[in-house]
């Protein structure tokens, strides 16, 4: 037999030369054997080794039968794979042999033993003990090949993982370097743009009116554009290290700064667009409030709130009115009060929403960029401050910002 050289049989019988008639009857075979003259002593043999294929087990022995050794044999779990085939030369009677089933056994053989219908049934036996080895062979080379299937599959949802976390990490800063590149350019159109128009007016007025100008005229819109330019140059400075800083991601810098002086140096600045529209700027903020703030963020709040006021209210229109109140919780409550042409409650609900590429027209038919007030709403939230919008058609709006006092 092709595999034969593997099948261990333990022969158990009281009479010796029946344990030698069975092992002559089978050694053509192959087959390893281990003999026991008594149930102990085979006990004691299991104990030390369990790779059994087959036990050939006599019923009539002294002390201790067939019967109680099989049913000793199969207390312990790894022996009951082991088959147990019984030699009987009397009980093969129906009581007995159920008896024998009880026990464990699977066949009985009658003594004196037909050699060729033994080894017939030991063959069947060895048969079955090969099929099952190879079984268990195949069954774990299967549960080895689902054991790296698994770890190949947790392995590649790991991966898809990470790469969908890597995708969405490098989405988010994609969209955050186009946010940072809008609002540097909402800071450029707010702080750069409406310093210009006023150069510009002054210049307007020096190149048209030139010869009919008093000297004083002349000086007082020459020293407009100089000190425009001056500050045009000294903001372009400012938002060149500003847009440095965020593209460096690094953080913001606070400074002790005068409210009333910071609010001033603003609306000089921006007195000139308020003048063509016949608006005043009024700074009704008291002298002793002093904020922690970055200067170069404060001035683009306020640029762009004064100027969406002056965007929003008509020729004439009055004056727009900047307040400040101490709170309780060590913050400042910034007001800048238009009386306008205000707007709607959907208009309100929208305006920190979304980016919007553009925005409503002014009363002048003034265009923008429509990132202003997002801007706005960033750099208070960088100060740990709220913005807040009061506002009624026909009647005005008031702009509120808190931003850290000292």
């Amino acid at each position: 037999m092709g595999n034969n050289s593997a099948i261990k049989i333990l022969l158990i019988d009281d009479n010796e030369n029946n344990l030698m008639s069975m092992e002559v009857a089978l050694e053509k075979e192959g087959y390893i054997f281990s003999k026991a003259t008594s149930g102990r002593e085979a006990l004691r043999i299991l104990l030390h080794e369990e790779d059994f294929s087959l036990i050939l087990l006599d019923v009539k022995m002294p002390i201790m039968d067939g019967y109680e050794t099989a049913e000793l044999i199969y207390q312990r779990d790894k022996l009951k794979r082991i088959p147990i085939i019984f030699i009987t030369a009397h009980d093969y009677e129906e009581a007995a042999m159920f008896k024998g089933y009880r026990a464990g056994g699977v066949d009985f053989i009658r003594k004196p033993f037909n050699a060729e219908l033994l080894r017939s049934k030991v063959a069947i036996f060895a048969e079955l003990y090969n099929k099952n080895q190879l079984l268990m062979v195949q069954e774990e080379k299967l549960q080895r090949v689902n054991s790296e299937l698994l770890e190949l599959n947790q392995d590649l949802e790991q991966r898809v993982i990470a790469r969908t976390i890597e995708l969405e990490n490098l989405n988010r800063e994609l969209k955050e370097l186009n946010l940072s590149k809008d609002k540097f350019l909402s800071v450029i159109s707010h702080d750069l743009r409406n310093p210009l128009t006023s150069l510009l007016i002054s210049a307007e007025q020096l190149t048209e009116n030139a010869e009919n100008l008093k000297p004083e005229q002349i000086k007082m819109f020459s020293d407009i554009i100089y000190r425009t330019s001056t500050k045009i140059l000294n903001q372009l400075n400012d938002l060149v290290e500003w847009a440095k800083n965020q593209w460096e991601k690094q953080a913001f810098n606070k400074q002790k700064l005068h409210l009333r002086q910071s609010i001033n140096e603003s609306l000089e600045l921006l007195n000139a667009n308020a003048l063509q529209k016949e608006i005043t700027l009024e700074n009704n903020i008291e002298d002793g409030i002093f904020v922690h703030a970055d200067s170069l963020m404060l001035r683009s709040i306020l640029q762009n709130l004064i100027t969406n006021a002056i965007k929003f209210t008509p020729l004439g229109g009055g004056a727009i009115k900047i307040t400040a109140q101490p709170l309780d919780n060590r913050m400042v409550e910034v007001c800048i009060q238009d009386f306008g042409t205000g707007m709607s409650q959907k208009t309100k609900d929208m305006l920190f929403g979304e980016i919007r590429k553009t925005s409503a027209p002014g009363t002048d038919k003034e265009k923008g960029t429509g990132l202003g007030l997002l801007l706005v709403k960033d750099f208070v939230t960088l100060h740990g401050g709220t913005v807040q919008v009061e506002s009624e058609l026909e009647k005005g709006t008031c702009f509120r910002f808190t931003i850290p006092k000292i």
